[in-house]
């Protein structure tokens, strides 16, 4: 059966007082084997918005790559940064028209520029906004560290913590995440990228 070997993953986003973070853990496996425990699966679109993802980390590098060179035509033809819900919208749209071959990955998009903002996007296009999101395998137990302790006014260092906690969570029990974190976080003050062992 072929959903058994769907990659599994865990990713989460969560919006602060003054910007997002976006999280996840670094293992790829396929099936029962486990391919790589060094891929980075957070993306920088443009200078204020960035997405996480779980599932086929292929797929989302080629979506990653064409939303982010659209973003920066975009860019030029409206001479300012394109909003996050501009920048989802247009992923969404990407994921949508190859729904008959879709892109086998869920994403979470987050961006900062009146106020953060976070989206869910799942295979076929969907986009939900939230104020914290988690896909992939690992998503009930990062669900149940998130839905217990987040805040929309939490600061940047608590909203670290709490994706830090979460995705520890979902290692501990989802076979498919594991051997790392990657942290990407966009602020007011910009954005920052740090990678953690666990």
């Amino acid at each position: 059966m072929a959903f058994q070997y769907f990659p599994g993953a865990t990713a989460v986003g969560i919006s602060f007082n003054n910007g997002v973070l976006l999280a996840s853990e670094q293992r790829v496996s396929f099936g029962n084997f486990l391919v790589n425990k060094n891929t980075k699966k957070t993306f920088v679109l443009t200078e204020n918005v960035g997405a996480a993802c779980a599932g086929m980390v292929a797929d989302m590098n080629v979506l990653a790559r064409q939303v982010a060179a659209l973003s920066k035509i975009r860019k030029m033809e409206i001479r300012r940064e394109v909003p996050t819900n501009s920048v989802a919208k247009l992923m969404s749209v990407i994921m949508f028209e190859r729904r008959y071959f879709p892109l086998l990955t869920q994403v979470i998009v987050g961006g900062y520029d009146d106020k953060p903002r976070i989206y869910t996007l799942d295979p076929l296009g969907s986009l939900l906004p939230d104020e914290y999101a988690a896909v992939g395998s690992g998503a009930e137990m990062a669900l149940g560290i998130l839905d217990g302790q987040y805040n929309s006014q939490m600061s940047e260092d608590d909203a670290k913590k709490l994706a830090i906690k979460s995705i520890k969570a979902a290692i501990q029990r989802d076979a498919s995440s594991g051997d790392g974190i990657d942290i990407l976080t966009i602020s007011n003050r910009g954005k920052n990228e740090e990678s953690l062992k666990v």
